[in-house]
C-alpha cells in the first residue's frame, strides 16, 4: 500500500488510504487539477496465480471505469513491482457471489509497469 501512496505522490496526485472505509477501492487520489483516481490495490508475492477481488471493488470499477486503477503490486526478496490496469474488468459477477479469482498473469499482460 506504501509504495503505491509513494508512486501517486511521485506522479503528481495526493492520495489518502481509504482502505478503512470498505468503499470498493483503498486509496482515493487527486491530482492538483480536480481528477480523481480510485485505486485497488492488491499486492502478491512474485508467481502467484492469482488474485482474489470482491463484488464491491469490481462494481466500483465497472462504475467508475475512467477513474479506477487495479494496482497489482508484486512483491519479492529484491523488490517491488508496481502495474497500473486500467478497465480491469468486463462484467459484474453473479448476483450471489462474494468475491471472484483472476488469473495473475492474464491481469499482468494488460496492465502497465510503473516506475517508482
Amino acid at each position: 500500500m506504501q509504495a503505491v501512496l509513494d508512486l501517486e505522490r511521485s506522479l503528481g496526485f495526493e492520495p489518502l488510504d481509504v482502505s478503512a472505509d470498505k468503499c470498493g477501492y483503498d486509496i482515493l487520489s487527486k491530482s492538483h487539477q480536480g481528477q480523481l483516481r480510485f485505486i485497488e490495490v492488491k499486492g502478491r508475492t512474485q508467481g502467484a496465480p492469482t488474485i482474489t477481488v470482491s463484488k464491491n471493488e469490481i462494481l466500483t470499477a465497472l462504475n467508475k471505469t475512467q477513474e479506477f486503477i487495479l494496482a497489482l503490486v508484486l512483491i519479492s526478496d529484491e523488490a517491488l513491482e508496481i502495474h497500473y490496469l486500467q478497465n480491469p474488468f468486463e462484467r459484474q459477477p453473479d448476483f450471489d457471489a462474494c468475491s471472484v479469482n483472476y488469473e495473475l498473469d492474464k491481469l499482468l499482460h494488460r496492465a502497465k509497469a510503473m516506475k517508482l
